[in-house]
């Protein structure tokens, strides 16, 4: 069953990207054989230090053809469980049909552009390779980028996501990273690419390759709820890496496998450089 897959901290019941409260508010009339914790844990759990249990965030999440899953469903993991909040996946499709990924996991989208709420908490956007590009050349994709961060709370992105926000102009002057393959094409929008794993510039938050994604979020959680709620929901997601085989980084992989997938993806940010020509002066 949906409750018992559901989260200590999101509740149990309907998607929390919908109406985690109100999901919350139905567990705790469940029959008790199905909770997960009692309201008396949860409220327990409220009087650590540095968490607040509940707020009423909104969170837009970008979808389009060809994006890369991973950047998006490790960060949804996480702002999904904050109690309270709203998660939108906006499609830039015209319709709310699934949204397959690079390699072929479709994800339904929760609204079109057209109906995202204008005042955001956080406007995201993950990345991938020829369907980021793609998105780039796509004026009402960036136009909706421009539109949302003029007054989300913050602007943010995983992996080549950050290209985006470099299209719609969100970047001119800041640190930023990316994806190690596009990192450095970020100056091509003015952006002060860094090799690091997370970079926060004023309300601009990017996070580096698909897995970064967890740390990002990570990050953003504490920020906005503290770092007891943060660490409570690492702890959820049981995340203590331990990976079976060094590398991650181009300077931490065996060198001639790194320079084999450096090669491999030396072509990109010429291609970036075509999709960056796109846009609007």
């Amino acid at each position: 069953m949906t409750s018992t897959r559901r989260t200590l901290l999101a509740g149990i019941g309907a998607a929390a990207a919908l109406a985690p409260m109100m999901a919350l508010q139905r567990a705790m009339a469940a029959d008790p054989n199905e909770r997960i914790g009692t309201q008396e844990s949860h409220d327990a759990l409220g009087t650590a230090p540095d968490l607040q249990m509940y707020g009423s965030e909104v969170v837009a999440m970008l979808l389009y053809p060809g994006f890369t899953a991973l950047d998006l469903v490790g960060p949804h993991f996480f702002f999904a469980s904050m109690m309270g909040a709203t998660v939108h996946l906006v499609t830039n499709g015209a319709d709310l049909s699934p949204v397959a990924s690079d390699l072929g996991l479709a994800i339904s989208p929760t609204v079109t552009m057209a109906d995202c709420p204008k005042d955001l908490t956080i406007l995201f956007t993950g990345g991938g390779l020829q369907g980021t590009l793609n998105a780039m050349k796509d004026t009402a994709t960036i136009d909706f980028m421009v539109d949302r961060a003029a007054r989300a709370k913050y602007v943010t992105s995983v992996c080549t996501g950050s290209l985006i926000l470099g299209q719609a102009g969100l970047l001119k002057g800041k640190r930023a990273t990316s994806h190690w393959a596009g990192r450095e094409a970020l100056s091509m929008f003015d952006a002060i690419p860094v090799n690091e794993r997370v970079v926060t510039d004023g309300n601009v938050i990017t996070g580096a390759g698909v897995s970064a994604g967890l740390d990002f979020a990570l990050a953003l959680v504490a920020a906005l709820r503290g770092a007891g709620y943060a660490q409570a929901l690492r702890l959820q997601a049981e995340y203590a890496p331990e990976p079976p085989v060094p590398g991650g980084t181009p300077e931490t992989t065996d060198p001639q496998i790194a320079k084999l997938m450096q090669d491999m993806f030396a072509p990109f940010p010429a291609m970036v450089q075509e999709a960056a020509a796109t846009r609007r002066l």
